[in-house]
């Protein structure tokens, strides 16, 4: 199901009043409905894929509780195996497998060698690489001993299928959401409508701002051969807004959601393209990946401890591994590379934490030094989204040369290009001046004649430049 569906539209108002007709005392009975209603939520796409969750909520609730009643180290680590065995291997299976097994062919053709692959061509479920971290952190906080096991299984199914982050995140830490579902939730008025402005907001960047830039992205990108060096411009400066959009805008509606039923989920976007460098930008982008990537695969590998040059080598694999994370191609492992290595220099200049604070913080117009810096982070970021974006490694270097070697002076035929870039542009400016809040509609002016107009507004935006249709988000492929 789509939060920018007419089903979700239906689906969340009955989910939430038979939620609080419950009554705020009878958690388990909250829990169960939410547990129910996050299955059909799920299975809406594709009812044989709930399995899946079913399976990796009960080996790890198993293994927790195992893990908690075990001092022996060596049964411990067993344990741990499994968790990662069973959530690793559906990764493995559904997302990895064929990938794996067309590329060792390729390896084997170009050393003269005749190999005959054996394809899985399976469907990738929805959103299983967020609840397989999400459930996967669990175990592996249990096994540091730094997080209690679960002991009501209702409380734990529902913590790993929790419709709004399900399928797209945040990928949220058991730490942080499993105890809000063992205490008892009320209602709270205002909670709610931040939740609401939020939700709105989010549909604004889907609708309006990414699947209006996705209709210019796809024609630029289809046959980038066809179009002068500032359309292709254009064309992956739209892609970086219609993938901020799009992910940051599932982000929000999916965090407005979980408010209006008394839970609070983590920020996961922090207006990222006004970073000052691409370790601000990591800390900013996807903060829930970043940070699991940087607590469950850096940390692990040694981090910042043993000298400069182990510190580049865990940086570069643990960018490696992110990139792999967001698709089995490999564009995407060059693009994570990509990224680990413009993070090298600032790593070596000890400068990699100086950016840490809101960019101009209490002035409206940044220095510029500031603007610099941010003009050349967001830079960087167009260049590496290009091997984001493109559907082969031929690809994305077809473009670079297109825009390095091709005349700039060729006439344009724009059609709705200014346009779409219009928009973006004008999203950046409004978070411009929303960037120390947690959503571009935190913290509006508190008159109400001034709130409503701004509603009314932006609901006029949306189903006047909108465009629907129940277009997937992106992100839903990784």
């Amino acid at each position: 199901m789509l939060f920018n569906s007419l089903a979700f539209a239906v689906f969340l108002p009955l989910v939430f009043a038979a939620y609080w007709l419950c009554g705020r005392h009878r958690v388990r009975l909250q829990n169960l409905l939410l547990l129910a209603a996050s299955y059909v939520f799920y299975g809406w796409w594709d009812w044989r894929f709930l399995s899946l969750i079913v399976i990796s909520s009960a080996v790890d609730y198993v293994v927790g509780h195992r893990l908690a009643d075990t001092d022996v180290p060596r049964r411990r680590k067993g344990l741990l195996a499994v968790s990662l065995a069973v959530n690793l291997g559906f990764l493995g299976v559904f997302k990895y497998y064929d990938f794996f097994a067309v590329s060792l062919t390729d390896l084997l053709t170009t050393w003269g060698l005749q190999a005959n692959p054996h394809t899985l061509r399976v469907i990738l479920p929805v959103g299983i690489s967020f609840y397989t971290f999400q459930t996967l952190s669990y175990s592996i906080d249990i096994y540091r001993r730094r997080l209690a096991p679960s002991r009501d299984p209702v409380a734990f199914f529902a913590f790993v299928s929790f419709f709004p982050q399900l399928v797209a995140g945040p990928i949220e830490r058991a730490a942080n959401l499993l105890p809000q579902f063992r205490r008892p939730r009320t209602f709270d008025s205002a909670l709610a409508a931040d939740g609401l402005r939020q939700i709105l907001w989010g549909l604004i960047k889907k609708v309006v701002i990414a699947d209006n830039a996705a209709r210019s992205v796809d024609m630029i990108f289809d046959d980038p051969g066809a179009y002068p060096p500032p359309m292709i411009l254009a064309g992956i400066f739209l892609f970086a807004l219609q993938i901020y959009g799009d992910f940051s805008g599932y982000s929000d509606i999916a965090i407005g959601t979980a408010r209006l039923f008394g839970f609070s989920l983590m920020q996961n976007f922090a207006f990222p393209y006004f970073s000052r460098d691409i370790a601000e930008f990591w800390r900013r982008w996807h903060i829930s990946l970043s940070s699991w990537f940087r607590d469950y695969v850096f940390i692990p590998l040694g981090g910042s401890r043993g000298g400069k040059w182990f510190s580049i080598r865990n940086i570069l694999i643990t960018f490696t591994v992110s990139g792999l994370w967001h698709g089995a191609n490999w564009t995407f492992v060059i693009w994570g590379l990509l990224n680990g290595l413009a993070y090298v220099p600032l790593l070596l200049a000890g400068t990699n934490k100086d950016a840490t604070g809101v960019v101009a913080e209490g002035r409206r117009i940044p220095n510029p030094g500031e603007i610099w810096r941010m003009g050349a982070t967001f830079a960087f970021t167009l260049l590496a989204w290009v091997f984001f974006r493109a559907a082969n490694l031929e690809q994305a270097l077809f473009i670079l040369k297109r825009l390095a070697t091709a005349s700039w002076l060729e006439p344009l035929d724009t059609g709705l290009v200014p346009l779409h870039v219009a928009y973006g542009l004008a999203l950046l400016v409004w978070e411009w001046f929303r960037r120390d809040g947690q959503h571009g509609l935190q913290g509006i002016p508190q008159g109400r004649p001034v709130r409503w107009a701004l509603y009314a507004g932006l609901i006029t935006i949306l189903f006047t430049l909108g465009h629907f249709g129940e277009t997937t988000f992106i992100y839903f492929q990784f």
